[in-house]
């Protein structure tokens, strides 16, 4: 997994709970890097599966909620970092469409060895769209935060319903309506 995703974990947890809680949460899941990241490497997947799993037992929250704060945080970040990828967008809807045709084909000129997930539009209207997640990695948590990111940054309100098509979780439906 890119180091991107690594440095911007640990950004959210030391604004959302301390430099303290970073550190503990490195110490506790015991990983190999010991927290030494940067945003260009390549890391194991598992390393970041541990520190959430530390910040959930330290913050009492879930697994899936801290993946979903982080997701929201991430597109925030993004949208900060990159703003070229959604610069052109006036709404949400705008930015779903464009993951695969525009947003990815950005990453993966800057990120070659990216694994990304696949997000296709399956249908959409002006007020509902059904998107289609798949990745092995299983983070429909993080898809989710990212979906209501874009409905933050964009000001607008809407509801997110996911619907697992597989046991592990790999393959999601979600359907966003606007309200």
């Amino acid at each position: 997994m890119k180091g991107v995703v690594f440095t911007e974990f640990m950004e959210m947890v030391e604004a959302r709970f301390s430099a303290e809680m970073v550190d503990d949460i490195i110490d506790d899941a015991q990983i190999k890097s010991g927290g030494a990241y940067t945003a260009v490497g390549n890391y194991p997947f598992a390393e970041l599966v541990a520190m959430i799993t530390a910040l959930s037992r330290r913050s009492g929250m879930s697994a899936s909620e801290l993946i979903f704060h982080f997701g929201h945080y991430l597109f925030g970040r993004f949208a900060l970092l990159y703003p070229y990828s959604i610069q052109s967008c006036s709404s949400s809807f705008m930015v779903f469409e464009g993951i695969e045709k525009h947003i990815h084909v950005e990453v993966q000129k800057l990120y070659p060895d990216a694994q990304l997930p696949d997000i296709q539009v399956v249908e959409r209207d002006d007020r509902r769209m059904i998107l289609l997640y798949r990745s092995p990695r299983c983070l429909a948590p993080l898809a989710t935060g990212l979906i209501q990111g874009a409905l933050d940054h964009f000001s607008e309100q809407g509801r997110i319903t996911t619907e697992p098509l597989n046991a592990e979780g790999s393959e999601v439906r979600f359907t966003v309506e606007l309200l």
